[in-house]
């Protein structure tokens, strides 16, 4: 399992056309001294953090970072793992929420699906983002869409 079919599980759970915003990447632009895998906008304007990781060496070298994912910009924290490192959640903070994803095939197609396995505790130093925030999240958000964009042609143009 690779990182983005974990990106487009998460935003599927999440709700990505109903009740969230969600930012992949998120680091220099917001004031954090990390990157931020995917970051949820709530309609209610809170900020949850989640973080991919796709081995059990990815889970491990997590513990050691300095900033352990602390910040009271994110109301809560969540970690998405594959299904097959569900042995290995002693790696994770006790504070944050599990996401398990598990392929599934549907009409000859491989997915995958992901599941809440544990809740995140509630980070009640997190304060929900103001308008000014907001539109600084949506701006960073539109230009890593043109990013991409401007990487897929390159890859089209390659062929």
């Amino acid at each position: 399992m690779i990182t983005i079919e974990i990106e487009i599980a998460v935003a599927n759970l999440f709700g990505l056309r109903k009740q969230s915003a969600i930012l992949t990447n998120l680091s220099w632009g917001f004031g954090l001294d990390y990157e931020a895998d995917l970051v949820i906008v709530t309609k209610s304007g809170y900020l949850y953090e989640v973080e991919i990781k796709v081995s059990k060496y990815d889970l491990i070298k997590d513990k050691h970072k300095i900033h352990n994912h602390k910040s009271n910009k994110f109301r809560k924290l969540y970690f998405a793992i594959p299904k097959n490192l569900i042995d290995c959640i002693e790696h994770i903070p006790e504070r944050a929420g599990i996401i398990i994803c598990d392929r599934f095939e549907y009409d000859g197609n491989q997915f995958v699906k992901a599941e809440y396995f544990r809740e995140a505790e509630i980070n009640k130093q997190a304060k929900q983002i103001s308008d000014v925030e907001l539109f600084k999240l949506l701006r960073l958000g539109t230009m890593r869409q043109w990013t991409i964009k401007r990487k897929l042609v390159k890859l089209l143009n390659k062929e």
